[in-house]
């Protein structure tokens, strides 16, 4: 089982103090049966008046930071150790009745599912429902699994990445027609598709590291977006289009939510004088560690340091 050591540093630097309204952190990894929190810290300097945890309505870890005094920055660093079990494809086990496409959930699931099965992006002349359509075979039984994989790797395959350091997030169809984003349109647009299909599907907010020297993970360096569908015999399932992987292998989960605004690692207001704000400064390393699995890099597997808007 790989350990892993995560630090991401956000800071934000103002050319005159400016004073801090509530701020939303979310850094603190789910704990699961497959990533386990040895040690989680949370600094942030200015030292907050108040800082209080909660959980949202899908179970992420939230600090709520509250500051009674102005400075010419904020810095907001998260230290995390756990341990991390990775599941392959190979390992994910469905149902009988949930093997082959199309199927329908089960009466008990159903009323818990249909929130993540509802489309979220307007779609009038139905190019993601065509889009999807295509990965369904007409001369044979569609396989669930091997479908949505198939989703996944032709997105990896036909999709460019390019970082974005904007914040936001590309319209499914945008996306389509571009033919190119940021692991968080990826995201949206697989999302979208398996919605279109009948699947319950969620959008996941983490960080992404390379499992062994053999093994390039694209969109790191900062956080990491990719897909949960749920599947019966597994539930929740990682599907990773950027990188066009089935499995939670490289991936570690942070926020699971329906929307991409719903799982936003750090958001909150300043105010100041016009012209304060100078920029962002992200920060990420992973690092794993050396005994936990042979024959692995060890240098920093996914380190980034950039500037950018608030």
């Amino acid at each position: 089982m790989p350990l892993l050591s995560i630090r991401h540093v956000t800071q934000y630097e103002y050319r005159q103090p400016v004073s801090f309204g509530e701020h939303r952190i979310m850094a603190r990894p789910r704990e699961s049966y497959d990533q386990h929190l040895i040690h989680a810290r949370l600094e942030i300097d200015p030292e907050p008046s108040e800082l209080r945890w909660l959980h949202d309505v899908f179970g992420n870890s939230v600090a709520i930071a509250r500051f009674n005094h102005r400075a010419t920055k904020l810095c907001v660093a998260s230290h995390v150790r756990l341990d991390h079990a990775p599941l392959a494809g190979d390992q994910i086990d469905i149902e009988d009745y949930a093997r082959c496409f199309p199927f329908t959930y089960s009466s008990e699931d159903m009323p818990d599912l249909l929130r993540s099965i509802e489309r979220h992006y307007l779609d009038p002349s139905r190019k993601i429902d065509t889009w999807a359509r295509h990965f369904v075979r007409d001369d044979a039984k569609t396989e669930t699994l091997a479908m949505l994989g198939d989703i996944a790797a032709s997105i990896k395959r036909d999709f460019t990445y390019v970082p974005r350091h904007a914040k936001g997030t590309q319209t499914p169809i945008e996306t389509l027609e571009k033919r190119q984003g940021t692991c968080r349109d990826f995201a949206v647009l697989m999302i979208e598709a398996v919605r279109a299909l009948g699947f319950a599907a969620r959008f996941v907010s983490g960080y992404v590291y390379n499992p062994s020297r053999g093994e390039g993970r694209v969109g790191g360096g900062n956080t990491h977006a990719w897909v949960r569908i749920f599947l019966p015999g597994s539930g929740w399932v990682e599907f990773d289009p950027t990188n066009g992987i089935v499995g939670n292998r490289g991936l570690v989960r942070v926020a699971v939510a329906r929307d991409p605004y719903q799982a936003i690692p750090l958001s909150g207001t300043f105010m100041g004088l016009p012209g304060s704000y100078i920029g962002m400064k992200l920060d990420v390393e992973i690092r794993l560690d050396p005994t936990a699995l042979s024959g692995v890099s060890i240098a920093p597997l996914a380190v980034n340091s950039r500037n950018g808007a608030p």
